[in-house]
């Protein structure tokens, strides 16, 4: 019975997704236009007359890509609505591009210790993002997973290769050509923390009975959520207002270096809110 019920919501979803009475699905393509004395914003009128009488497609709406003066030329996203049951495979492609981003990369940190001792960090990792947009509204999800590797002096404290999942919702709404708010939460999951088990003595006040079980603690260790606004400046210059909160929460062993006795079990809190600015520049 729920695997029935199951299938069928799956069912109705998906003819809501591909009804043309509840949705209107609309579809692009990439032109590569000569008059650009039209991409002028106060000529946007002319603009769509002339590409709806060169393409043949009524233009919903459009965005203005890179510009070349010196060729006369600018890349224009065109947004169209196809006729029922028409297709395009250019465009899908096109659509497919937009909604999935995948994304992958290196980062090197160095941490200083309280024993004035730094200590490399070799990070990898790989992101998929999905996006979706409507109006004037953008929803993402991210998805990173990252394998951070780091020398450690005691192997049943910390794993030298921790694998984590970090994963961020997003939503924001571009309020004008200059403002966008947004929102976001994220989570982030530790999959490979070192496990133990052991016997609390009450009269000793000490661990007895310890063993390393491997590393195979999975947990949520951290929450971070933020809201705030993007300024654009310009199309290289942007500023970003925000007002943070960020939970952490970790887990502390102290054993001894062979592995045989556990001193400590504690599980620290930490949250911190603030506010903060960020200059962003693109080239």
């Amino acid at each position: 019975m729920v695997t029935v019920l199951a299938n069928t919501l799956v069912v109705c979803l998906i003819w809501v997704l591909e009804s043309e009475r509840l949705l209107r699905h609309t579809s692009t393509k990439l032109v590569l236009y000569d008059r650009i004395e039209l991409i002028v914003p106060q000529r946007r009128q002319e603009l769509i007359a002339d590409l709806e009488n060169r393409i043949g497609l009524k233009v919903e709406n459009l965005e203005i890509g890179h510009v070349d003066f010196l060729r006369d030329a600018a890349f224009i996203k065109v947004f169209y609505t196809l006729d029922k049951d028409q297709t395009g495979s250019i465009d899908t492609l096109t659509q497919a591009k937009d909604f999935v981003e995948l994304g992958a990369g290196y980062t090197f940190i160095s941490k200083k210790y309280s024993s004035d001792i730094w200590k490399p960090r070799h990070r990898l990792y790989g992101d998929m993002t999905f996006s979706y947009r409507t109006g004037n509204w953008h929803f993402s999800l991210k998805e990173r997973l990252q394998l951070t590797h780091m020398d450690v002096n005691n192997r049943f404290q910390k794993v030298p290769n921790a694998l984590e999942l970090k994963s961020r919702v997003k939503a924001s709404y571009k309020a004008s050509t200059s403002f966008t708010p947004y929102a976001y939460v994220e989570l982030r999951t530790r999959f490979n923390d070192p496990s133990c088990s052991a016997t609390w003595n009450e009269s000793t006040l000490s661990y007895s009975d310890y063993s390393f079980t491997g590393y195979n603690d999975t947990y949520f260790n951290r929450f971070r959520g933020a809201i705030g606004t993007e300024y654009k400046i310009n199309r290289q210059h942007e500023l970003d207002f925000f007002l943070l909160t960020d939970y952490c929460y970790e887990k502390n062993i102290d054993t001894n270096a062979e592995g045989t006795k556990l001193k400590s079990l504690t599980f620290e809190r930490d949250l911190n809110i603030g506010i903060g600015i960020s200059y962003i520049f693109k080239f």
